[in-house]
């Protein structure tokens, strides 16, 4: 453990001087809220001055870099938690309950997530021959991997693009390039690769969670989804709650009960019409697996958020 901690410390110590450097960029800006609306394609940028509540979003395949604070993330049963010397990394689309559990006006917390083209990776692991690089057992699809300078380095010409836009479109995605690479050969890129390479089983479990998402609404017929994924059905059931944390009916339980949030909360439509919406028959059910989920029954959970000083953003922050 204390070994943990050491090599921590120096990666904090090794990335000091470059974070610096994006805080005084960042501290220019001016921010709406929470969030910077920035230029640079894929890429969002926070800034949380007190702690938020868990907030549940259903995650793009991306990776976030903390400049500044910690973040918990919970998915399934397990939670991890990351900071200065780590990033994030989510190669699957997932639904996942993320906390800022500190923050302040004085000690902020900063944070930047990019969204991954994960057609961009298959071919960075062709042209490279990646492919045979060591795969690690962990088939969880969200994973915490050292952030070294040369990950926050990418991450502050990205940033600085801002100052340069005749050259952001060129640039930017040459970055997005090397950023892929920092990641598909780090501590963590055995992930990656397993769901981008086309014939893996993650790669298989990720196009049955993309036409879950897409379809959620609908009856959930296993041997469908199997189909889908050109997979037995006891296999895909295997492979996608190791990927998961859960198994599909779970996840998709997951998609409706945030769709039907995010339907009250944006539409002003009522408990049982967002139910209906998001394929549920019975509102009893649905209020049910609401309050298990989010702590409290639709309609006093909905009021909470809309009297809170954090709405409309608590659920975005990456």
């Amino acid at each position: 453990m204390n070994g943990v901690f050491s090599e921590r410390g120096s990666v904090y110590e090794a990335t000091a001087a470059i974070r610096s450097q994006i805080l005084d960029r960042l501290s220019s800006l001016v921010w709406d809220g929470t969030t910077y609306q920035h230029p640079i394609p894929n890429l969002d940028l926070y800034h949380v001055v007190e702690p938020l509540a868990p907030a549940c979003l259903v995650y793009e395949p991306s990776v976030s870099l903390i400049i500044k604070g910690s973040k918990q993330i919970h998915v399934g049963d397990e939670t991890m938690v990351y900071d200065e010397s780590s990033f994030f990394l989510i190669s699957i689309g997932l639904p996942l309950t993320g906390q800022v559990c500190a923050a302040s006006f004085d000690e902020p917390y900063v944070a930047a997530r990019l969204r991954l083209d994960l057609e961009k990776a298959r071919r960075i692991i062709a042209d490279y021959d990646l492919g045979k690089s060591h795969i690690s057992q962990r088939t969880l699809g969200v994973s915490v991997g050292t952030a070294t300078p040369e990950l926050f380095d990418a991450l502050l010409r990205l940033i600085s693009l801002a100052d340069a836009p005749g050259d952001l479109l060129f640039l930017a995605d040459h970055i997005h390039n090397e950023i892929l690479y920092r990641l598909l050969t780090s501590d963590q890129g055995g992930q990656l690769r397993r769901v981008a390479l086309a014939g893996s089983n993650g790669h298989r479990v990720a196009r049955a969670i993309a036409w879950l998402r897409e379809n959620y609404t609908q009856p959930l017929r296993m041997e469908e989804l199997a189909g889908k994924a050109n997979m037995g059905v006891s296999t895909l059931h295997h492979h996608f709650r190791a990927m998961t944390a859960m198994s599909p009916l779970q996840f998709q339980k997951h998609l409706r009960l945030y769709h039907a949030r995010e339907l009250m909360l944006a539409e002003s439509v009522d408990a049982a019409t967002a139910a209906h919406r998001v394929g549920y028959e019975s509102p009893t059910q649905f209020s049910r697996e609401y309050r298990r989920m989010f702590g409290h029954p639709p309609l006093r959970d909905v009021k909470s958020i809309r009297n809170s000083k954090e709405m409309p953003r608590r659920d975005v922050v990456g």
